[in-house]
């Protein structure tokens, strides 16, 4: 990933029950679709989320861009960044 200045992944959240989309930048700040939908969420999203709870029988609630999924993507990629850096 030489000179990249932008990442992202699309993955199941099921934390919204929605497919999310991460991106990642190169300063380390991060990006997620379903924050951006869910974590500030409009009255329409928060009866979206309250119909989908009660059909799945769970509470669904956005983490934020703290959460584990973005954490762990983001991790991930600057590790595997960090890693080429040192073998070059």
């Amino acid at each position: 990933m030489v000179n990249w200045q932008v990442t992202e992944v699309t993955i199941y959240c099921d934390a919204v029950d929605d497919e999310v989309t991460i991106q990642v930048y190169k300063d380390g700040s991060v990006k997620c679709t379903g924050y951006g939908n869910y974590g500030e969420p409009s009255r329409d999203a928060i009866n979206l989320l309250k119909k989908k709870s009660k059909q799945l029988k769970r509470q669904l609630k956005c983490e934020g861009l703290e959460c584990n999924r973005v954490l762990q993507y983001k991790n991930n990629l600057l590790s595997q960044e960090a890693g080429k850096g040192c073998s070059e």
